[in-house]
């Protein structure tokens, strides 16, 4: 087939379906190669991207799919793409506190009805599940501070895709508006639907880098709100290209000029574990973070090692960081984004020992159940253990409780939820939670016993054992300071009774 007599224009439509006349008997055809290659083999096609920098396949990498007869002399060809259709914010009394449309295909609102009622019917199970199978969509879901952000596609796409971008839209928003919450989102949502336009294109990821939206797009202030009033203009963003595509690395600005040069590095760490009736330590492990603060002059690059890399496990780095140095050295060598961002995730798994501990004791009989609690120290981990906490839900079957503490507050709260403030650990005696249960008319004996949730935070260690061995700078000639700091608190800390 000549491939003058073959019209490019539809080209340029991808999310819509094509016409690709070809001959039946041939093998293999290229057109627009600068573009693309379409492949035959049997009765599939598949399209490969030929240039990956190319203006046309930039944001969208479809997949290629044949639909009709193969005996004809044209074909029907359906694009299918990897992307979200749709995203929504909801509050945590189900109301749509913000819709985004991201495709010509409109994803209409009943869907979150339909997701409200299952997440009511079902409770926190249902929160917990990450991709959901509507009958019309697949639901991605993620929930931060008790806002939920629900993504909706029709395709087949990769799920960690849908909610790895949902999770990058609550840390940007949390990042911008120094919080999250039913009123920010409300107060700034012209704001919130401007990083989205920015973030996403016809529901492909574009922009997600923290450092490039804030060049883009201001974060809100007293002095932008009162502006916005007097000239009547309510838009963010800026009018010109953001510093970083100018730059070497896209990440980060290519003049950024600070009068002291500072970086901060923070080892903030959450404890997961699970013990049994029995107090035994069934499962305990430790999700890590590397965090870091830079503001440095330039393009600076970066060396940081660790005393004892080898414990880490499931690692997960920020682009900047260089694959090689550490597969090869296990030292991260990096040039950092402009301010605050985090470096690396890590897991360290099979820990012996928690740094404290929780002995719950619960015996029923004759229709009332006795309760005893008692938290203390197991391990001292040489640092102040604070902001100690116990919380668990009370059975369906309780009518009444009543319940004291010698140490800390005990309240319990309108949906069934015993909530014990400990605080800091005294030195003199173990705090202790003791009272008692009401079961309902006709029960003499608790037959289903709660699981408590134990929160608290060490300042200045890290439970998991990793230390920072050096932090190094180079390409510079002028001098830095460099802070270092740990911090360990309960994760989904879980003591079963």
């Amino acid at each position: 087939m000549p491939r003058s007599s073959f019209n490019s224009l539809p080209l340029r439509q991808l999310p819509h379906g094509l016409h690709l006349p070809y001959n039946q008997y041939s093998s293999e055809f290229r057109i627009m190669k600068q573009f693309f290659e379409v492949l035959r083999d049997a009765k599939r096609f598949a399209l490969v991207p030929w240039l990956p920098k190319s203006e046309i396949l930039r944001k969208r990498r479809p997949l290629l799919a044949v639909a009709g007869s193969s005996s004809g002399s044209l074909t029907r060809v359906t694009l299918t793409a990897d992307m979200l259709q749709c995203i929504f914010l909801l509050s945590d009394s189900g109301e749509v506190m913000l819709e985004k449309q991201l495709t010509g295909h409109r994803v209409d609102r009943s869907i979150c009805a339909w997701f409200w009622e299952q997440a009511v019917s079902q409770g926190d199970s249902f929160k917990q599940q990450p991709v959901i199978a509507s009958p019309t969509h697949y639901l991605f879901q993620v929930f931060r501070e008790g806002i939920t952000f629900l993504a909706c596609t029709q395709v087949e796409m990769p799920p960690l895709m849908g909610i790895e971008f949902l999770c990058r839209v609550a840390d940007v928003l949390n990042d911008y508006l120094g919080g999250l919450n039913e009123d920010l989102i409300k107060d700034n949502f012209v704001i919130v639907y401007e990083l989205l336009d920015e973030m996403i294109d016809n529901g492909f990821p574009l922009t997600t880098e923290p450092n490039i939206l804030r060049e883009m797009i201001a974060p809100p202030n007293i002095v932008s709100k009162m502006l916005s009033v007097v000239t009547g203009s309510s838009s963010n963003v800026s009018d010109t290209l953001p510093g970083a595509t100018a730059s070497i690395v896209p990440w980060r600005t290519a003049d950024a000029k600070y009068a002291n040069n500072e970086v901060y590095v923070d080892l903030v760490e959450e404890m997961d574990a699970v013990i049994n009736r029995d107090g035994v330590l069934v499962k305990c492990e430790i999700y890590g973070e590397v965090q870091v603060n830079s503001h440095i002059t330039g393009v600076p690059d970066l060396t940081l090692s660790f005393a004892n890399p080898s414990i880490l496990d499931d690692v997960r780095f920020h682009p900047c960081v260089r694959f090689r140095p550490w597969e090869s050295q296990q030292i991260l060598s990096f040039v950092p984004p402009d301010g605050q961002f985090k470096l690396m995730s890590y897991r360290v798994r099979k820990l012996k020992n928690t740094p404290i501990y929780v002995k719950p004791q619960l015996t029923s009989d004759g229709g009332t159940c006795r309760v005893n609690i008692m938290v203390g120290i197991r391990n001292d981990p040489g640092k102040t253990i604070d902001s100690v906490s116990v919380e668990f839900q009370l059975p369906p079957c309780i009518l009444s409780a009543d319940l004291t503490s010698n140490h800390g507050t005990v309240n319990i709260l309108a949906n069934k939820t015993c909530s014990w403030s400990i605080g800091r650990i005294p030195k003199d005696k173990a705090p202790s939670m003791s009272g008692t249960f009401v079961l309902e008319t006709g029960l003499e004996r608790l037959h289903v016993f709660p699981t408590l949730k134990v929160g608290f935070k060490i300042m200045g260690v890290a439970l998991s054992g990793l230390q920072i061995e050096k932090l190094d700078l180079k390409s510079v000639p002028y001098r830095f300071y460099k802070g270092f700091r740990a911090l360990t608190r309960g994760g989904e800390f879980e003591v079963r009774s």
